[in-house]
């Protein structure tokens, strides 16, 4: 391989990143290199860490080769690579070279990862619409662990891409209501074309009060029967707490980082039964593993993701040299961007 050097994107510190130069090893046996595509920018988790409310303490991925180290300056990150196999390791087959592959690796503009971390984007789906794959296995995840059931009044907390990918899941099924809510005008109407039948700021005490009077004015279906926390925020955890009813349950999809809030357990929380769900897309419900793994999951991702077409939610794209802006853009809750990819030449 002619090539030993990449272009990689680096947080340095809170609220800064840069592009640098990184080494690029030889290849091993059970590696591919990839020449980048375009890669996705987590609106969700990744501002988090770019405002530097990542622990520091904790491993940033476990299971995925590229992320193991921790939150310490300066580092990559990154899980949404689209590309091309340019060259594969020994032990690899060489139908792989010329496949377009998604790989969970941080922003660079070629990478060598191992296999094992990587996809093949199945025909008819293209790079761009394949970055998508962890936001749609992510949402996929929280309505398998949240179990809608027929007839039930559902909201959504929070659309973000991954708020709007769960609400056009959870639009397919049979619901008596699907409420979202954001504090964002934009994205309330990007949840209306995803299917929600309404969507509202309840962060405006005046709306929040009257969604409460019409939730618990329908007698024995009062209240909400599941909540789905993808806000990022406490405040929207409280919120589906007074809004959920007797025995009703709060799937929490949400990472809060360094930003905790009081959690007011205090109140209806007991006394309505209330059960909190924690839900975490590295692994898989026990009482669903046995007939679930991830390669049915992922197989799962990609046929919504032909079923949605979530590249349609790709409102920007910045060169990697254009990072530091790409990442104030995002982090700007209020510059209108849904999801913002980097183009790599």
């Amino acid at each position: 391989m002619g090539l030993d050097r990449a272009l990689a994107v680096y947080h340095v510190a809170p609220g800064k990143v840069a592009l640098r130069e990184r080494a690029l090893a030889l290849v091993g046996d059970d590696q591919i290199v990839v020449k980048s595509c375009c890669s996705a920018i987590s609106p969700g988790t990744e501002s988090l860490i770019f405002r530097g409310k990542a622990p520091s303490n904790l491993p940033q991925d476990e299971s995925i080769a590229t992320l193991q180290g921790g939150f310490i300056y300066p580092f990559s990150y990154g899980y949404a690579l689209a590309g091309e196999v340019i060259e594969v390791g020994a032990g690899i087959d060489r139908n792989w070279l010329g496949r377009k592959v998604l790989a969970f690796h941080p922003h660079q503009d070629y990478a060598i990862v191992p296999v094992r971390d990587c996809l093949i984007i199945p025909e008819g789906v293209s790079p761009r619409a394949a970055v998508f794959l962890p936001s749609m296995e992510s949402a996929l995840n929280f309505v398998m662990d949240a179990r809608p059931v027929v007839g039930e009044n559902v909201m959504v907390f929070g659309q973000g891409v991954v708020g709007l990918l769960t609400t056009a899941i959870l639009s397919r099924f049979p619901l008596a209501r699907l409420i979202t809510a954001d504090r964002l005008a934009f994205r309330r109407a990007r949840s209306l074309d995803m299917g929600a039948g309404e969507s509202l700021d309840t962060s405006d005490r005046c709306i929040f009060e009257a969604l409460r009077k019409r939730l618990f004015d329908d007698g024995a279906s009062a209240g909400l029967d599941l909540a789905v926390e993808l806000s990022g925020n406490m405040h929207a955890l409280n919120q589906a707490i007074e809004l959920t009813g007797f025995a009703g349950r709060i799937l929490i999809g949400s990472w809060y980082g360094a930003d905790s809030q009081p959690l007011d357990l205090g109140g209806w929380f007991h006394r309505r039964r209330i059960a909190l769900i924690s839900s975490q897309v590295s692994t898989i419900a026990p009482e669903l593993s046995g007939r679930w793994d991830k390669s049915r999951r992922f197989a799962q991702a990609w046929e919504w993701i032909r079923r949605i077409d979530p590249e349609r939610l790709i409102t920007h794209a910045f060169p990697a040299a254009e990072c530091q802006q790409a990442f104030e853009r995002v982090s700007e809750k209020t510059a209108n961007v849904v999801q913002a990819v980097f183009e790599y030449p």
